[in-house]
C-alpha cells in the first residue's frame, strides 16, 4: 500500500508563471471566442457565467481540497472535481491547480482533467468553425 505522500506547501514560488499563464489564456481564447458568439448571435451575455460561476466553485474546492489533505481532514472526492470541470469549471480549476500545486502530479487525475479541457476545445471549435457538427449528435 503506497503511503500518502504530503501536501505540498501553497506558499512555494509558482514555476515559469509567464508560460503557464500563457498557456491558461491561449486554452481560455476558444470559449472565450465561443461565448462571445453566442452573445452575439443569440442575445445570450450570461452564457460566460456557466464558466465563471464553476470556474470560481473549482478554485474553492481546490483550495479546501489541498487544505484538507494537508490537515489529514475530509476530502473532496475527485469526481466532484472532475464534475465542475466538465461543467465549465475547468479554466478555474486550472489555475486552482498551479496556485495551490494542488492535483499537479497525480496522473490518472491530470488524464481525466486534460480530457475534459480536449472536450470543451473540441465543442467551440465545432461551434466556431466546422458549423455545429456536434449538434446533429444531440436529442432534439
Amino acid at each position: 500500500m503506497a503511503r500518502p505522500r504530503p501536501a505540498t506547501p501553497a506558499r512555494q514560488p509558482l514555476r515559469a508563471p509567464t508560460l503557464k499563464l500563457l498557456v491558461w489564456l491561449v486554452l481560455c481564447a476558444l470559449p472565450a471566442a465561443g461565448l462571445f458568439s453566442l452573445w452575439r448571435e443569440h442575445g445570450l451575455p450570461l452564457a460566460a457565467l456557466g464558466y465563471v460561476v464553476p470556474s470560481l466553485l473549482a478554485v474553492a474546492l481546490y483550495r479546501h481540497d489541498k487544505r484538507q489533505a494537508g490537515q489529514g481532514g475530509q476530502r473532496t472526492p475527485e469526481n466532484a472535481l472532475h464534475a465542475v470541470e466538465l461543467l465549465g469549471g475547468w479554466p478555474g480549476a486550472l489555475l486552482a491547480q498551479q496556485l495551490f500545486r494542488h492535483k499537479t502530479r497525480k496522473l490518472s487525475y491530470q488524464a481525466v482533467f486534460w480530457l475534459i479541457v480536449i472536450i470543451h476545445q473540441a465543442f467551440w471549435v465545432d461551434w466556431l468553425f466546422l458549423g455545429r457538427q456536434w449538434m446533429a449528435f444531440m436529442p432534439a
